[in-house]
């Protein structure tokens, strides 16, 4: 147990696996972002119109229409009817996320998650030991708190400041000061709050966990069994308190399938366990 308390993070699982394998959910989550982000700028940029819209609202060659639903929300509170195109956009995703999680869009969608994961390896690498002044709750309330603007100011008014937007706008439009946000949450997650923006603050996050309360796909801990309490599993995981439950709940009688709706699915508990404790699942597999 010395050694491995000694062992850098994922050496086990590079060693044993490989560096692929060891990455591979890794590797496919930085694909889905960036090409996310390829399609909606290609048509701003090159001409080449697949995508038009923002991550808030989106047609896909003309055909697919796709909307979020927290701006949709946001537009209702505020006074503002959708049109049925829309309405049907917003169907399309709400099914989409009651099937595979809520917070899947956190992980494998949102470029800002690229910012606050190179924030957590940058923290690891300088050996920061930081915990958080705030709440994983404080993010709910932030999220009441973007639904009560809306009725009161006739605007929505988080898209003014939503990290997510200002990006996109800024690629397109010069960064501005979307870069001194960008930036900014990357040095608090780094030096102030580990996990701070994603893990405490993010109410786009908090929405989508909501959403992800019941859905099919899930990370389970189908060989826990096998477990050598490496740790490694619980330092790479942005919402560690998922894990436990679900891997050392066996005495209690708790089966082995994450069953939190703060689970992102990103999947790193699966590429860094040198075991393979770990695999996506779905609800009624136990």
């Amino acid at each position: 147990m010395a050694a491995q308390e000694k062992t850098a993070l994922g050496q086990q699982a590079n060693e044993k696996k490989g560096w692929l394998r060891a990455h591979k959910w890794l590797i496919l989550r930085r694909i889905s972002q960036l090409s996310i982000l390829a399609l909606f700028l290609a048509g701003p940029l090159f001409g080449v119109w697949i995508v038009t819209g923002n991550m808030a609202s989106s047609l896909t060659l003309d055909i697919l229409p796709l909307s979020d639903p927290y701006v949709m929300l946001q537009a209702l509170m505020s006074g503002n009817l959708p049109v049925m195109e829309g309405l049907i956009g917003v169907v399309i995703v709400l099914a989409f996320y009651l099937l595979i999680g809520g917070r899947v869009y956190c992980s494998w969608m949102c470029p800002v998650n690229i910012v606050t994961d190179a924030a957590a390896w940058t923290r690891r690498k300088l050996g920061l030991k930081v915990s958080s002044p705030f709440s994983r709750n404080t993010r709910y309330w932030l999220l009441g708190l973007t639904l009560i603007l809306p009725p009161i100011t006739g605007a929505i008014v988080w898209e003014l400041f939503n990290p997510v937007s200002l990006m996109f706008r800024g690629i397109i439009f010069g960064m501005g000061w979307a870069w001194m946000v960008i930036i900014a949450i990357f040095m608090f997650d780094v030096f102030i709050s580990q996990r701070g923006w994603c893990g405490h603050l993010c109410p786009v996050g908090a929405f989508y966990s909501l959403l992800g309360t019941k859905s099919l796909l899930r990370v389970s801990a189908s060989r826990r069994d096998q477990c050598d309490d490496c740790n490694d599993c619980f330092v790479i995981c942005p919402e560690p308190k998922v894990i436990r439950p679900a891997l050392k709940g066996a005495d209690k009688g708790i089966g082995p399938l994450i069953d939190e709706m703060n689970c992102t699915n990103c999947g790193r508990c699966i590429d860094i366990c040198d075991e393979d404790v770990f695999s996506f699942s779905s609800r009624f597999k136990s």
